[in-house]
């Protein structure tokens, strides 16, 4: 029996799981998945947990059944390319004989001072429950900043600004503009609902030091009760360590059949992936897609394309609050109550679908 390890039950190894079972799992192949919850996480809806408007069951999805995949709990500490087996935290040892990697990343603090120790995360469902027991205990008139002004911290600091109407919410861009690698309409939209609901955007932001009541932005102290990072993010330890190549930021740098360059076995998938695309859950679901066509194609003996398919993402969409967001669908920006929908039932689908 051939034995598949999935490391990691995010939106990447669901997708496999999803694409392999029930019955397209050749009958001398068993999977493993290793994960540290014993279910899937909803990881693009942590803002909302984090600021208090959803409960912990509506962001978790349980892992499929099925009589070859077998499910084992703990935290990865080590992938030994080497001898095809991965160390677990209590020191147990799991072999392989193919690996799919894709353990999720973890914050980056760009080596500013004091950011890893005095701020809030919501990158992970632990993190995430920190963060909202921090934020929910607040008492009134309490001062809020989120450092990022990417998607994760827009999508929080509206979030919380509609569970918590009496905070003061501060969001630190580095840039001029909110989201500017999209339409100048887009960013308009977004910052016209901030300033209408009261949240201060900070742009050109540079923070150069957290303290546990102050962030300090260029030369200026800003008094602070609680700081949320969401100003990038890093693959986990265990993947940094892996040998071979890796990007700018990190990511694995892999073949075009989506394994490591020197081991046809040991495959990376999601934000631990070094891709043309920022990271996010769809393109961690389009490039799990040709890892199971690489896989079904090579467990049969047969011969890859001498060209893989590129991979083409629909866009993105975004949440302001419960009635308003954004899009970018097809080249065309979609604003409104319309985007929200949107975005509520890709959510649907994708929690019926794996559900």
């Amino acid at each position: 029996m051939k034995h598949l390890v999935l490391l990691g039950g995010g939106y990447g190894n669901m997708r496999v799981l999803l694409r392999l079972l029930p019955d397209k799992l050749p009958e001398d192949v068993t999977i493993t998945l290793i994960d540290r919850t014993p279910y899937h996480c909803l990881k693009t809806e942590y803002y909302a947990l984090a600021a208090g408007t959803v409960s912990d069951t509506e962001i978790r999805v349980g892992f499929p059944e099925h009589e070859r995949l077998h499910l084992k709990y703990g935290k990865v500490t080590e992938i030994n390319t080497v001898d095809s087996k991965v160390i677990l935290g209590d020191g147990s040892e799991v072999e392989y004989d193919d690996l799919i990697v894709g353990l999720g990343c973890e914050d980056k603090y760009h080596n500013v001072p004091g950011a890893d120790e005095f701020t809030y995360s919501i990158q992970s469902i632990q993190q995430s429950r920190a963060t909202y027991e921090k934020l929910s205990n607040l008492p009134s008139g309490s001062v809020v900043g989120v450092v990022g002004a990417g998607l994760s911290g827009i999508e929080l600091a509206s979030e919380l600004r509609e569970s918590r109407s009496d905070l003061t919410i501060k969001l630190f861009d580095r840039g001029e503009r909110i989201l500017p690698a999209f339409p100048q309409r887009l960013s308009n939209y977004v910052q016209k609902w901030f300033d209408a609901n009261n949240v201060e955007v900070v742009s050109k932001s540079n923070i150069t030091k957290v303290e546990p009541t102050m962030l300090h932005n260029h030369e200026e102290s800003i008094p602070v009760d609680v700081c949320v990072w969401t100003a990038g993010i890093q693959p986990v330890e265990v993947v940094r360590n892996l040998p071979g190549e890796k990007d700018s930021s990190n990511r694995v740098v892999l073949s075009q059949y989506h394994n490591l360059p020197d081991n046809e076995h040991v495959y990376v998938v999601g934000d631990c992936a070094s891709l043309p695309f920022a990271p996010s859950a769809q393109l961690a679901e389009e490039q799990a897609e040709q890892i199971v066509d690489v896989l079904l194609t090579r467990w049969k003996g047969g011969t890859l394309p001498a060209e893989m398919p590129k991979i083409k993402l629909k866009g993105f969409m975004g949440s302001l609050g419960k009635k308003q967001g954004f899009a970018y669908l097809a080249d065309r920006t979609i604003t409104g109550r319309i985007a929200r929908l949107l975005k509520s039932g890709v959510l649907w689908m994708y929690k019926y679908h794996n559900g």
